[in-house]
């Protein structure tokens, strides 16, 4: 079964101390509606059966997007929205708008949350959105992002006072977050698998990782191509055939690091893609993974 992340902007409608430290515009990409209906239907045309609308916050272009949704359904491809809610400031709001969203076909809301997303978005939006989406027969849940530490209870806490169907998230330290602190992990073992869910960014690139757009900058392991030079058809059969991805899948990362030299106590201290970055950013190990996927890592375990 095919899906896909797709990227339809890079701007956020959060303007937060994060991005001004960085240096960051608000807007930098966007597709031109039109452009991305053809991606669409270029997408289903490879048998693609899920979308999810993410990247920076859809609901900034929400006309755009109720087309998209809409095209989607014309399409029999399962929508799915990933949000900050910002937009939802009152139960009426946020009513209105997921209303508009059903109608179009709208499968289902996932909504980001975490102690760094609620200094500038209030959780009550997340109640509004929840509500919202119970009402109009939209199914959700709540994506919390946690780092695990104590700071995080009240913030789950919150969650199952108010019954909200959520699961937690590990936070990737990457961009912003690589400025916020690291607690000590605590734990013997971390499969540290992927299910490599491919993203299509704004500018028509596709990568073979929902995550690996900006994180793989030395070797560009995950770029696949870009769909203004390719088909999507042709996109996903290079993901599909290309061992090394289909190592990554079938026996995770921490089963290709330890093949690839890594020690034990070396594997357990590295999160969600850090590990993934050390080995697959290095041109040198690449090299020899790639070498190494079509043959003797296949029948590896560790």
């Amino acid at each position: 079964m095919r899906k896909i992340a797709f990227g339809y902007s890079t701007r956020c409608n959060i303007k937060c101390s994060h991005c001004v430290a960085a240096g960051e515009a608000p807007e930098t990409t966007k597709m031109e509606p039109a452009a991305a209906q053809r991606a669409i239907r270029d997408l289903a045309e490879a048998g693609v059966t899920g979308i999810s609308f993410t990247a920076g916050e859809p609901f900034i272009y929400f006309d755009d997007l109720l087309e998209l949704v809409a095209l989607c359904r014309e399409l029999r491809i399962y929508s799915r929205i990933v949000t900050n809610c910002s937009w939802a400031t009152s139960a009426e709001v946020a009513q209105h708008k997921l209303d508009s969203l059903k109608l179009c076909g709208l499968s289902q809301l996932r909504m980001s949350y975490s102690r760094w997303h609620q200094q500038h978005v209030p959780r009550r939006n997340i109640i509004h959105a929840a509500n919202g989406c119970k009402a109009s027969g939209i199914d959700y849940f709540v994506s919390f992002v946690t780092d695990f530490s104590e700071e995080d209870d009240a913030y789950e806490d919150f969650l199952r006072y108010n019954q909200l169907k959520f699961f937690p998230e590990p936070v990737i330290y990457a961009g912003r977050a690589n400025s916020f602190g690291r607690p000590a992990i605590f734990t013997d073992y971390q499969a540290n698998r992927c299910a490599m869910n491919p993203y299509l960014a704004p500018d028509f690139n596709m990568y073979a990782c929902c995550d690996a757009g900006s994180h793989f900058n030395t070797t560009n392991f995950f770029l696949l191509g870009s769909l203004k030079e390719h088909s999507a058809d042709e996109l996903f059969k290079k993901l599909e055939s290309n061992a090394l991805y289909t190592c990554i899948r079938n026996q995770g990362i921490t089963t290709i690091a330890g093949f690839a030299g890594f020690k034990a106590r070396e594997i357990v201290t590295y999160r969600k893609c850090e590990l993934c970055r050390k080995m697959f950013d290095s041109p040198e190990m690449l090299k020899m993974l790639v070498r190494a996927g079509a043959g003797e890592l296949q029948g590896w375990s560790r």
